[in-house]
């Protein structure tokens, strides 16, 4: 199959060289031509894992973002979701009928990517789906160079307009088997982990990320009272996913740390045994902040105020980390009120889900 990938980042190269050692046609693009230079010299990325490194080759690697998407099914787009806006702006004059676009993980950014898209004047009759995690625990170790520590086993996905569901994960499973359908791209996004596991880490490992120049918060920073924050933190998700009539599996998070039943399956040992994640956290401009949450993070809890769902530990942790960014993270432009839908009635947001803008 033919697959555009689109980034530069841990996760970006991660399924390029992945997908491309599965035998399938990769483009990868990356807007930062100077970055993309040595895959683009060499052909390959080396990529890490159990089996040992080896370099894979790529079938094409360009700065050109039409010819990464040119005839291809699948479009993944492993990238934060702070770069979700300008790459749709790239991508809305290449995109073509038929085409999936993957985003792991969305933070709605299904819906918001289609809508740019289509504003731009590409009418295509494209499907957009996203899951709750990278299909990778992944980090680069070099120009051309990745780690993968682990690879996703359950990868539930939503898909915009969900009247796509069908075709878009008869593509998606083609590169990604553990895909399954999870309903709506509103579903979709309430499976995204990260803004779970991620602000409470930050929020209450602050100081020390503050002091130490490398913090593990995925280790030391995972200590019995930030867990249970994040437990709590994700009955308000499960318990929005319920108010909206969204069935299980929710995924809960407890299973990432308790046993094999999670997405990526026993995961939390191995994360903190590659010494991948101990790392500088920069506290305003780090992803963790910026992606998980002012966007996730504010988006889940706009929906819970949209549905009537009590969330004070969302809210609460937008409140703090509101207080060292110096704004209120409670609104923001990935929230229902920034999109403009929280004024819609529960069978608005569903007619417009299953058929698109």
């Amino acid at each position: 199959m033919k697959i555009a990938i689109l980034g530069g980042g841990h996760g970006c190269y991660a399924a390029a060289a992945d997908l491309s050692e599965a035998g399938h046609e990769v483009r990868l693009w990356r807007r930062d031509a100077e970055a993309l230079r040595p895959v683009i010299e060499t052909g390959s990325i080396v990529l890490k894992d159990a089996d040992g490194p080896r370099a894979v080759k790529i079938a094409r690697a360009t700065a050109d973002i039409g010819a990464a998407l040119d005839g291809a099914q699948l479009v993944v787009i492993p990238s934060p979701a702070i770069a979700q806006e300008d790459i749709a702006r790239a991508m809305a004059p290449h995109l073509q009928d038929g085409q999936v676009v993957f985003l792991p993980p969305g933070t709605f950014g299904s819906f918001v990517m289609s809508r740019i898209v289509r504003r731009a004047g590409n009418q295509a009759d494209v499907a957009w789906a996203e899951t709750g995690t990278l299909p990778y625990l992944a980090r680069k170790h070099g120009e051309r160079e990745v780690n993968v520590t682990i690879r996703a086993v359950r990868l539930p996905t939503g898909v915009y307009p969900a009247r796509r569901t069908e075709h878009a994960l008869k593509v998606i499973r083609e590169a990604y088997p553990s895909a399954h359908a999870c309903g709506d791209a509103l579903s979709g996004a309430l499976m995204n982990a990260g803004p779970i596991i991620h602000p409470p880490l930050i929020v209450m490992n602050a100081a020390p990320l503050q002091h130490f120049e490398r913090w593990d918060i995925h280790n030391e920073g995972t200590q019995p009272a930030v867990r249970a924050v994040t437990d709590r933190l994700d009955l308000e998700r499960i318990a929005v996913r319920e108010a909206l009539g969204y069935g299980a599996p929710h995924y809960p998070l407890a299973d990432h740390y308790n046993n094999d039943q999670w997405m990526y399956g026993d995961a939390h040992k191995k994360l903190v045994k590659s010494g991948d994640w101990r790392e500088h956290i920069e506290l305003q401009t780090h992803r963790y902040v910026t992606e998980d949450t002012e966007l996730g993070l504010a988006f889940l809890a706009s929906v819970a105020r949209w549905v009537g769902a009590d969330a004070p530990i969302a809210h609460g942790l937008l409140a703090i980390a509101g207080g060292w960014q110096g704004r209120d993270l409670r609104q923001g432009p990935r929230t229902l009120e920034g999109l403009g839908l929280d004024q819609l009635s529960k069978e608005a947001m569903q007619q417009l889900l299953h058929e698109g803008e």
